[in-house]
């Protein structure tokens, strides 16, 4: 049996947004009374050598109006136990390709100590925004 939290958690650059990103919010509102989600911040999406289609003002304001998303915040760094130390969830929600990477099995070990749990959610096969991004560098000839 699945367990139900009361505050959960999770983020994204929700660039592009697309079937998965809904089906991540999804099941994650299914599995939580009240969801909190964290929308990153050009500076951090540009920190990891990459560049948002959409700029946050935008992707913020989307995020904002998706039904299963009871509030959306800023999310300016990666420190995950920050952002529980300030919005207190009991579970956090990630796609099922992080499962295992260093960053999430210490991830693991850290939230334990405090009694967040984290959910590894299916991820949606065959979208991706880099997948879009691709297509669409094709489609303009680059």
């Amino acid at each position: 049996m699945r367990k139900h939290y009361k505050i959960g958690y999770t983020t994204g650059v929700y660039d592009m947004f697309h079937i998965g990103h809904l089906n991540l919010l999804k099941r994650a509102k299914a599995q939580c009374d009240y969801l909190i989600v964290g929308v990153t911040v050009d500076e951090l999406v540009s920190y990891k050598k990459k560049q948002a289609v959409i700029p946050f003002e935008e992707r913020i304001e989307i995020v904002k109006h998706i039904s299963y998303v009871d509030e959306v915040v800023p999310q300016v760094n990666m420190n995950k136990m920050e952002a529980w130390q300030r919005l207190g969830f009991d579970a956090i929600f990630v796609g099922d390709d992080w499962k295992g990477s260093d960053t999430w099995n210490q991830f693991e070990a850290d939230f334990s100590k405090v009694g967040v749990t984290i959910e590894y959610l299916p991820y949606t096969k065959g979208t991706s925004s880099t997948q879009l991004r691709q297509t669409l560098q094709t489609i303009n000839g680059r």
